[in-house]
């Protein structure tokens, strides 16, 4: 057991250094949606969590939080601010979030929590609903079996020492991924897959905005 790791404790971690240069309103960590910021709507949603640590950009004030929430300067991609909140982090278990999600379902962490403890690695997915084809150069390409492809949501959870190995195996071969679950799953461990929920989808263009108003004002944790 590596000295500061707490077996059974679960960490988050929140990237939220990201610019949102798609959604074109500065830092995406404090775009509002309902009345809060995206990582007020995180930060609430895992206050049960054992701790919480976020990713900001460099140079960003951290809000005042509790004891248990902890800020530090994200790097330049995604990958490396998991790195460093991976690095810092105390619990056994680790689930890693987007901000840009503000709507968790609590069912759907907690399938994820239970896989990780399983099987050490695990990530929520929801189907394709629409048709899935190949883009051959602005051309209708061959379709592709929906029903073999899935969108991956987050949080994603892991046994800490299987993310942990997988970051630095990364680092070291120069490996880049859109998310974790694909360098546990480089490394050659297996990550299960368990039911998500549409609701929480990603806030990545200017039209997401208006989905996620609409379900604020109606959401019920």
């Amino acid at each position: 057991m590596e000295r500061g790791v707490i077996a059974h404790s679960v960490s988050v971690l929140l990237p939220a250094a990201g610019q949102g240069t798609r959604l074109g309103r500065g830092p995406k960590a404090l775009v509002r949606v309902g009345g809060k910021t995206l990582l007020d709507w995180a930060l609430e949603a895992f206050a049960w969590a054992d701790e919480v640590l976020v990713a900001l950009p460099p140079g960003l004030e951290p809000p005042a939080r509790g004891a248990k929430v902890r800020f530090l300067p994200g790097g330049r991609t995604r990958q490396e601010s998991v790195y460093t909140l991976l690095t810092a982090a105390e619990g056994g278990y680790v689930l890693v979030h987007d901000v840009a999600r503000p709507f968790v379902v609590r069912a759907v962490v907690d399938r994820v929590l239970a896989a990780a403890r399983r099987e050490g690695a695990a990530a929520p997915a929801v189907r394709v609903p629409d048709t899935l084809i190949e883009d051959e150069r602005g051309h209708y390409g061959p379709a592709r079996d929906r029903e073999r492809h899935r969108l991956v949501q987050t949080p994603q959870g892991f046994f800490r020492a299987v993310l942990l190995e997988a970051h630095e195996w990364a680092r070291a071969k120069g490996v880049q991924a859109t998310d974790d679950a694909q360098l546990v799953l480089g490394l050659g461990y297996p990550v299960a897959l368990v039911e998500g929920d549409r609701r929480m989808f990603k806030i990545t263009y200017p039209e997401d905005l208006l989905l996620a108003e609409g379900l604020a004002a109606v959401w019920r944790p």
